[in-house]
């Protein structure tokens, strides 16, 4: 029989292809990799997002002159930024580990953000005296898109990082 068997069933062509194309990198090569493909760390879209909210509660603060409507804006801020922080933390804390484990703490820290940022905005109410739902709402908004920022400008960097090479 020329089959060979390859996990309890016979090699097809794909799998031999698959196998020869496997290579294990060496340090080097992982480290270019990482040289050119660097990843974004999660602690600066949250710097980023309180710098947002920050010229946002400035930008408020300028065009409506009402103190109450900078701080809405602020705790806006603080509604995004602090829970993004706290997700950050929690996923930087265990980077070792199964697949499985990195998942679930995915979906653990993820869901511990979302209820803190939930929880937070019931509070605004209570928390800001004339609370300006617009301004609040407009900053959570502007934070959030940091993200997207975020990536944009890491797709800036790897871009400009391979054009030198």
């Amino acid at each position: 029989m020329s089959d060979q068997l390859v996990h309890g069933r016979a090699a097809q062509p794909d799998d031999e292809a698959e196998e020869a194309s496997y290579k294990k990198w060496s340090r080097e090569e992982a480290q270019a990799l990482r040289a050119r493909d660097p990843s974004v760390s999660p602690w600066r879209v949250v710097a980023l997002q309180a710098l947002a909210g920050v010229v946002c509660a400035g930008l408020v603060w300028a065009v409506t002159q009402r103190s109450t409507a900078a701080w809405s804006a602020l705790y806006g801020m603080v509604a995004v930024a602090v829970p993004s922080a706290l997700f950050a933390r929690g996923m930087s804390r265990n980077l070792r580990g199964s697949p499985v484990t990195a998942v679930a703490g995915f979906m653990f820290w993820e869901m511990v953000k979302l209820g803190f940022a939930i929880a937070l905005m019931a509070a605004a109410p209570r928390v800001v005296q004339g609370l300006s739902w617009p301004a609040m709402l407009v900053a959570m908004i502007v934070c959030l898109k940091m993200n997207w920022l975020a990536l944009l400008w890491r797709r800036r960097v790897v871009t400009q990082t391979t054009q030198r090479v």
